[in-house]
This record gives C-alpha cells, sequence and structure tokens, in this order.
C-alpha cells in the first residue's frame, strides 16, 4: 500500500471519534494479517502499580468499547477495584495508532450472555476450567479441569460462570495518530469531561 492510498482524506477534518474509528478498524480489518481487533489494555492496581496486556474487542458503539475476561483475573480486579483503564490499538501495516482511556463499567448479563453464546464450545469451557491469573502446578492440572468440565456439561447448553463477564470502557479523550516522514505524524485528540459529554477536537503537536 504506497503513502498516497495510506493518506487519502484528512482524518484531521472529522468531528466524531467513533466513525472514524469505526472507519480505521475497517481498514484494518483488511490489512492486518491477524487479530485487528488485537488491543493492549492497562490498568492500575491498588498501590497505583500499572498492568498492561492484549485482549480482543469484541464490539464497540458510542456507548464506548468491550471486551470480556474473568472478573477473578488480575485484570479483572484491577478493573472492578478502580474502574478506570486504557487502550491503545496500534496497526503496523497502516502505520496508525488509537489510543483512549476512560472510565470503566460493566457489561449487562443480557450482553454478556449474547456474546458468550457465540464463543466455540471449547472457549465455553475454558473460561470455567481456567483459574486465570493464579498459579497453576502444572499443564496436567489445567487438561484436568477441562476434562471435568468438559464432562459436566457434555449434554445441553454450557452457562456463562458468575465471574465472566465484559467490561466496558467509557472513553473520555480517543486520540487519533498516523506515522508521516520526519517524524512529523498527524496526531488529533477528542476530549470531554465526562462519558456522557460532548466532544472537543485538539490538533496536537506530534
Amino acid at each position: 500500500m504506497t503513502e498516497v492510498e495510506l493518506t487519502s482524506g484528512d482524518f484531521t477534518e472529522e468531528n466524531e471519534p467513533f466513525s472514524l474509528f469505526g472507519a480505521w478498524l475497517k481498514d484494518a480489518t483488511a490489512s492486518e494479517i491477524n487479530d485487528p481487533n488485537a488491543v493492549a489494555v492497562a490498568t492500575v492496581d491498588e498501590s497505583g502499580l500499572p498492568n498492561v496486556r492484549m485482549v480482543l474487542l469484541k464490539g464497540y458503539d458510542e456507548r464506548g468499547f468491550v471486551f470480556y475476561t474473568n472478573f477473578e483475573s488480575q485484570k479483572g480486579r484491577e478493573l472492578l477495584g478502580q474502574k478506570k483503564a486504557a487502550m491503545v490499538f496500534h496497526w503496523k501495516s497502516l502505520r496508525r495508532q488509537v489510543r483512549l482511556r476512560g472510565e470503566v463499567e460493566v457489561v449487562t448479563d443480557q450482553e454478556a450472555d449474547e456474546y458468550y453464546a457465540t464463543r466455540p464450545r471449547g472457549s465455553r469451557i475454558g473460561a470455567w476450567a481456567s483459574k486465570q491469573s493464579r498459579p497453576l502446578e502444572g499443564r496436567f492440572a489445567l487438561e484436568k479441569s477441562v476434562a471435568e468440565y468438559t464432562a459436566r456439561y457434555a449434554i445441553g447448553e454450557i452457562p456463562r460462570p458468575p465471574h465472566w463477564s465484559g467490561f466496558r470502557i467509557k472513553p473520555v479523550s480517543i486520540e487519533f495518530w498516523h506515522d508521516r516522514p520526519f517524524r512529523l505524524h498527524d496526531r488529533v485528540e477528542f476530549r470531554r469531561d465526562a462519558p456522557e459529554g460532548d466532544w472537543q477536537k485538539v490538533r496536537m503537536y506530534p
């Protein structure tokens, strides 16, 4: 893909971040080899020490950006405890980055149930079998747990574990960054005072 194709249209003229994000995610879906919805999620523990890891974005709209996890995992505990988080998408093939931060809420049971039902059966079993982020004495212990839950739910639907659901980051800032020669990048940030507020757009020095 040429520089002209990558930069056709001026994204800095956009006045609403969610439609711009949708356009960039669509471009990434066409150009990224693996997981265009992969995103780094940053949290902090009770002492303020940060953690970051990759997850998969499973939905977004004007309410925010959604991913799913085990509430008893490290990120689950930190998200429930601090109720704040940040995300960054990096699409290397497009030389683009989007980062955002904001407050966190748990998705509704209906949302979590609907998404859980779309997961492969093995992934639903895994949500029960894995004590995520806790010490594992060996691979055999995990395989044994998978076998136990596979036998338990051999017939019929697999219910969603009560400790497994989704989080929604409700952004108060969303920044779009696009590479330019000599590090003279294009960088635009949308800001608002609260998740339900109106957006203000600021163009930033690179």
